[in-house]
């Protein structure tokens, strides 16, 4: 029976393959008469065994595996005789048990292969890139945002204001029933920061420690907690503690404490600067980078292989759920998330990846050395001891994966910058990094 190729759709395809049952029985009757050389049955010296006592205990392990083995490797065959590139696993289908037997062992693998990718004209992708530099300015509230974060706090017999930390137990309820998450012991509340619902900061302001205030909100229709979303709930607390703000001045000491041995300021701002630069520029190649693969998806269309799909899909999801697992709070219900969610993304990662790897084997984009090694330098200037962190890159193959990727990548950019409609326009720092944390 000669391999035979059926056109299922756009992509899949089912191959018909068979593989002679003399040659399975052949390579099944080599393996016991090895085994037997070596196998132990009571009774027997070793080599005298009969083979046919082998075959009934040790034949259908040795059969399965050779099969397994034969039609992997007939298919493989088959597939490289038609030329084909597959993408994902092929499922294999056995031949149905109402045909008539024959002298082979006949299946049909069914797969998906790759698309013809065609890259569409990029000369007319728009591509806006921000001119910025980071300012004096810049630096200024980088400190002040570093300040604040190192912010503690001192008890007072005052009322509470704005910048305060009141700490504070409450009980919430729902028609006079307490619900999950609506009670906190010493729970702290910065006034102004703007993470507890508006009602919540209303009650404190003006409080002093020992106050016990009670209050009425409706939690917003689109809350987090699906449970009390859109209902109005009665909450009573208690005040513990008043406690101010003392943000630590600028000084030698606070510079220190970010790694400035001499506690210059000068250097601490200059460390700040050259900080900022780095992420700005990250960002900036981001925000290009963004509008440039944007572009080149739009101008090239072709079907995507379901598989490869499936596989992103599932890929994304396991890693969305690992992230969940890790922050406090996560209910067994909210790690129940459908493939449904993740298979655009998924769609558009397959297919931006395909034709990132046929415009690097058509324009011999591929990655150098000296380039990936640049980005690895690059990114180990942000950890304190630089130099070891690229030996530890280096040490496996494995772990540079990643950077190729991004080089191969990156290329794919610039060639798409040196023909697309690239305009320079000018930006501020918090116009292209957005607000600043606690600024």
């Amino acid at each position: 029976m000669e391999n035979t190729l059926e056109t299922l759709g756009a992509l899949e395809r089912r191959l018909h393959v068979a593989v002679p049952i003399a040659d399975i029985e052949g390579e099944v009757r080599k393996r016991l008469t090895r085994l037997s050389r070596t196998v132990k049955v009571a009774g027997f010296r070793p080599g005298k065994v009969p083979l046919r006592m082998l075959d009934q205990q040790y034949g259908p392990q040795v059969r399965s595996d050779v099969i397994t083995e034969r039609v992997q490797t007939t298919l493989n065959d088959a597939i490289r005789a038609q030329n084909l590139r597959v993408a994902g696993t092929p499922r294999i289908e056995a031949q149905r048990g109402d045909q008539p037997a024959t002298e082979n062992l006949e299946f049909s693998a069914v797969f998906e292969v790759y698309p013809d990718v065609q890259v569409g004209n990029v000369g007319d992708i728009a591509i806006t890139r921000p001119i910025v530099e980071v300012t004096a300015a810049d630096v200024d509230r980088t400190l002040d945002v570093l300040r604040r974060q190192r912010t503690t706090y001192t008890p007072v017999d005052r009322e509470a204001a704005a910048g305060d930390r009141v700490r504070v137990d409450f009980t919430g309820t729902i028609n006079g029933v307490e619900f999950e998450g609506g009670q906190a012991r010493d729970f702290p509340i910065v006034l102004g920061e703007g993470r507890m619902l508006p009602e919540f900061e209303a009650a404190l302001t003006g409080s002093r420690a020992g106050d016990t205030r009670t209050f009425a909100l409706t939690f917003p229709a689109d809350y987090h907690g699906r449970e009390v979303a859109g209902k109005e709930a009665m909450f009573e607390l208690t005040v513990r503690e008043v406690a101010a703000p003392q943000v630590p001045a600028l000084d030698g000491e606070f510079a220190k404490a970010f790694g400035i041995a001499s506690g210059d300021i000068d250097d601490l701002r200059k460390e700040v600067e050259a900080n900022l630069r780095l992420e700005l520029k990250r960002k900036v190649d981001a925000a290009i980078k963004a509008q440039a693969l944007s572009g080149l998806r739009q101008r090239s269309t072709f079907d995507v292989p379901k598989s490869l799909v499936e596989s992103e899909a599932s890929a994304l999801r396991e890693r969305t759920i690992a992230n969940m697992r890790a922050q406090q709070n996560v209910k067994p219900q909210d790690l129940e998330l459908s493939l449904d969610v993740f298979r655009p993304q998924a769609e558009e990662r397959v297919a931006l990846g395909l034709i990132i790897a046929e415009l690097v084997r058509s324009e011999k984009l591929q990655a150098k050395p000296e380039q990936v090694k640049a980005l690895v330098t690059e990114t180990a200037q942000t950890y304190e001891q630089p130099d070891a962190v690229v030996r530890w890159h280096y040490e496996k193959p494995e772990r540079l994966r990643d950077f190729e990727a991004m080089v191969l990548e990156q290329n794919v950019v610039d060639w798409i910058l040196a023909r697309a409609k690239v305009t320079d326009e000018p930006a501020t720092f918090e116009q292209v990094m957005g607000p600043r944390p606690n600024a």
